[in-house]
């Protein structure tokens, strides 16, 4: 009696769906949190001052969208990927628990500071990162599946640009904000190009019936190598070293032709019928988009906002509603279609990238209507994932497996 109690009881946490593995918290949290955040951001947009949070309102902006909705949810994935890519049981139970208490620590504690030093509320949100690469390293170091060690790497700057970004808070050192903030959205992009090489031609071969094209090595060297060093461009001028504009100019020039060159040899023009799959398609689309935009503005000599929302609404934001959308029916044994409105919410995504960035660049005099219109479609396009997915998130697997 007292061992089947023992073990009831050491096995506890694992009988909440939602704590099997990471994709069912993290996804449900980023989408939920993102709707959140921008309604603020939109209220002071309109003049209405709802939170005084960490390093002011546009700091927070920043800071959240990156380091609390993309890190959630690159979390959610990696966390439940690598138990595919190495065999080996993941995070789950009272330690993704305790994980995701942290974040959620983290984002009450950005938006309301309860008047706890700085120092100590960085310290609570910089945590975060380096817990979710150690599971990583743990796992992918024990089942020697060395090409997914790429990931810790770029989980560690990831880490050291949320730093930069509270040391210029911090210090009141401003300057360290800006480029630490472009050096995240740069890792992001990087994470996507390393995922969506991976898997949007097989999803899109598979799901097709077609003939998948084999990769070219040298082009899918030149895709990643080229993002790569736009990141370690970009690291140097966050650290201070000043780059000539032009240099950097022609690296982003560079990776976006080899990136546009390899997106054209996935089929994408096969999948107009299928969201899960187009969402996909034109979410890396806007990787070379935004890449080229702040390749221009660099050497224009202006600031490079249109291309760094290019990168994070239409290549992040989109890439993530539909990655998220896609991995929690497979991994909640659902079937594999697009749900009613999730084509609605993918354009709708779509069309807040086009708005926030190549129109605005185009007709700035029509600001105001495409920060309004392109923070709506968001919290719409979200909106419809939660309305959706809350259920099977929040519910055990359709087949009765653990996971």
């Amino acid at each position: 009696m007292s061992s089947s109690r023992t073990r009831q009881t050491a096995f506890a946490p694992t009988q909440l769906a939602v704590a099997r593995l990471a994709f069912r918290p993290f996804f449900l949290l980023a989408a939920l949190f993102s709707i959140l955040s921008l309604v603020v951001w939109l209220a002071f947009w309109h003049g209405d001052i709802l939170l005084r949070p960490q390093g002011g309102l546009l700091f927070w902006h920043q800071h959240e969208m990156l380091f609390g909705f993309a890190a959630a949810v690159v979390a959610g994935f990696l966390l439940t990927a690598v138990q595919n890519w190495t065999g080996l049981a993941s995070l789950k139970g009272g330690p993704l628990l305790g994980l995701v208490a942290l974040w959620l620590a983290a984002r009450v504690l950005m938006a309301f500071p309860l008047g706890l030093p700085g120092a100590l509320v960085a310290a609570i949100d910089l945590a975060f990162l380096p817990l979710v690469a150690a599971v990583m390293a743990s796992l992918v170091i024990r089942a020697r599946r060395w090409r997914n060690l790429i990931f810790l790497p770029a989980l560690g700057l990831l880490f050291l640009a949320n730093l930069l970004m509270h040391l210029g808070v911090l210090t009141g050192k401003a300057e360290l904000i800006r480029p630490a903030a472009h050096l995240a959205v740069l890792l992001i992009t990087l994470l996507m190009v390393v995922v969506g090489g991976r898997v949007i031609a097989m999803f899109t071969a598979n799901r097709l019936g077609l003939t998948r094209k084999p990769p070219i090595a040298a082009l899918e060297y030149a895709s990643l190598g080229s993002v790569m060093v736009v990141v370690l461009g970009q690291l140097l001028v966050a650290l201070g070293v000043a780059l000539p504009p032009a240099l950097l100019a022609g690296l982003m020039g560079l990776a976006a032709l080899a990136n546009l060159m390899r997106f054209a040899r996935w089929g994408g023009q096969h999948s107009w019928r299928e969201p899960l799959l187009w969402g996909l398609h034109l979410s890396y689309a806007f990787i070379p988009v935004g890449l080229t935009m702040w390749a221009l503005a660099l050497l224009a000599g202006s600031r490079a906002d249109a291309a760094l929302h290019a990168l994070t609404i239409g290549g992040m934001g989109t890439m993530m509603l539909s990655m998220m959308a896609r991995v929690s029916l497979g991994h909640t044994a659902r079937p594999i279609r697009t749900l009613p409105g999730i084509g609605v919410a993918l354009a709708l995504m779509v069309a807040a990238a086009l708005l926030r960035s190549p129109v605005l660049a185009l007709f700035p005099q029509i600001t105001h209507w495409t920060y309004n219109l392109g923070i709506i479609f968001w919290c719409l396009a979200y909106g419809v994932f939660l309305f959706h997915y809350t259920g099977p998130l929040l519910s055990p697997r359709a087949d009765g497996k653990d996971g």
